[in-house]
């Protein structure tokens, strides 16, 4: 990218992405200054960085003054220092779509966004030396999305697409599973959107990808990826496997989901994750579900209804548009089981969801009676 600078920031010390997904390593914010005969700055940062990406940019600018800003997404984390860019550079033009410049307006309140530019899918802004093509991205994975093609430089800035939890260069080698996280939990839902905009990519000479986080995307992690984002948006395998999740109370239920996991691992399960709703990062479990072909849900009864991790479980699976999978239930209750029940309502809406039979119930504590019910349940979703 012999015209393009990185400009962005690392955040090490953002330990809670959007307020709800833990990120141990930060993250980071991506923005890029493309330079022809005229100049633009790929989007801004979040406002915990806003300094240091001006200092950024007034480094790469080396004197000189910027011609465009180009808002591809307006989510705050990344147009969070478009007011303080302003304050500096207030002949810049701010180029974005007409929904983009809409929701610049109300998220800048009483401010003045000076000089814009609203285009549309296929449009062209001249560098001079260079183009920028934009194509929108609607609801990848917000409705003003637009991403935007240099074909001079085969770049494609794919906005939040082929994004990643953590610092930009954090563990290069594994990208797919920040992606895989980040993906499932962040554009899941939507992977329609997702496809026609892979759709529209696979017409243009892409031999780079700059996200808006993580690392920069070339050669055989290009090819990967891409790869990996079709299987995702079209809800396909990437893993044959069985995920058995479970939310215990006090124990009981996890030992029947350990034994059920064990089950499945003699019967010749290519692979099994057994994972604890009530302990581990929800985030991780959902991007399991999502990968593997198979899933056995086990929760106490609670209130005469599912107990509460177990329900935010599938009703964020729910939310995220689920589907194409085979499932399993396992249910505990002492006196009046209602787990099951509850499972099962959370879990017929999904599209092309297969509940299979038996159902096992677990009265308190898992007996030796109960493991053919186990036994069988693994048949039948190994079938």
């Amino acid at each position: 990218m012999n015209n393009i600078k990185y400009i962005g920031v690392d955040d090490a010390d953002q330990h809670l992405f959007e307020s709800q997904y833990v990120t141990p390593e930060g993250m980071c914010y991506n923005s890029y200054l493309v330079e022809g005969e005229k100049i633009a700055v790929m989007d801004s940062v979040d406002p915990r960085k806003t300094q240091e990406w001006l200092g950024n940019l007034a480094n790469a600018l080396n004197g000189r003054k910027p011609d465009y800003l180009v808002v591809q997404h307006m989510e705050p984390d990344h147009s969070g220092s478009i007011a303080a860019f302003r304050a500096l550079y207030p002949e810049a033009v701010i180029v974005a779509s007409a929904k983009a410049l809409q929701f610049m307006a109300q998220f800048n309140p009483g401010k003045d966004l000076g000089k814009t530019q609203a285009v549309k899918e296929g449009e062209t802004l001249s560098l001079g030396t260079l183009t920028l093509q934009f194509f929108g991205a609607a609801m990848v994975h917000w409705p003003e999305v637009i991403v935007t093609y240099c074909p001079e430089e085969k770049v494609l800035f794919s906005a939040d697409g082929f994004g990643k939890f953590g610092v930009k260069d954090a563990e290069p080698d594994d990208w797919a599973c920040e992606a895989r996280r980040y993906y499932f939990n962040i554009c899941g839902k939507y992977g329609t959107p997702v496809s026609a905009l892979l759709k529209k990519a696979s017409a243009l000479d892409i031999k780079t990808i700059c996200p808006l986080h993580g690392p920069i995307l070339e050669g055989e992690a290009l090819a990967n990826a891409l790869n990996l984002y079709s299987i995702w948006s079209s809800y396909g395998v990437e893993t044959e496997g069985v995920l058995v999740a479970h939310a215990s109370i006090h124990g009981n239920t996890a030992k029947a989901a350990e034994k059920l996991g064990e089950i499945l691992r003699a019967k010749g399960a290519k692979k099994v994750v057994v994972a604890d709703l009530c302990r581990e990062d929800m985030a991780e479990v959902i991007e399991d579900a999502f990968r593997m072909n198979k899933m056995v849900v086990c929760a106490s009864s609670y209130d005469v209804d599912v107990f509460p991790p177990m329900h935010i479980f599938l009703w964020k699976l729910q939310m995220k548009a689920y589907q194409n999978r085979t499932v399993g239930l396992v249910e505990n209750g002492s006196w009046a089981p209602s787990a099951g029940k509850a499972m099962r309502a959370l879990i017929e809406p999904m599209k092309n969801v297969n509940i299979v039979e038996p159902m096992v119930t677990i009265k308190s504590a898992m007996r030796d009676e109960d493991v053919p019910q186990l036994e069988a349940l693994a048949d039948a979703i190994l079938k």
